[in-house]
């Protein structure tokens, strides 16, 4: 019996990282190509996209989470989302010209319209 118990675990465990191996490389791309396409919309130097990126990439999946997340009201995700710009605003303002700081208020702003939108 203990070594059913001990198969099926393992099994269970092997599932898990499998389950996680293929989910967590997919969700990383995906904010990775969403990073890419922000930075091209602010035309980054090579420097600040350099510094901007990781930012941008370690953003993405918590956006997406809250997003995704239909326990959440829309003031709420929008609260979450803005907390998460909040953190990495100050890094970003230092990196980025007034123009481009600017633009990336926008960008963010559609963000939260969007993940606040039923069915996007």
């Amino acid at each position: 019996m203990k070594n059913h118990i001990n198969l099926i675990t393992a099994a269970v465990c092997v599932g898990t990282f499998v389950l996680l191996a293929t989910v967590l490389p997919v969700q990383n791309e995906a904010a990775m190509l969403k990073a890419q396409a922000i930075s091209q919309q602010l035309n980054l130097k090579p420097q600040q996209k350099a510094k901007i990126l990781p930012i941008l990439v370690d953003e993405g999946p918590k956006v997406q989470a809250i997003k995704n997340n239909n326990s959440l009201s829309k003031m709420q995700k929008i609260q979450q989302i803005r907390a998460i710009h909040q953190q990495t605003d100050p890094q970003m303002k230092a990196i980025l010209s007034p123009e481009q700081y600017q633009k990336l208020q926008g960008i963010r702003r559609q963000a939260i319209k969007d993940a606040t939108q039923p069915y996007h």
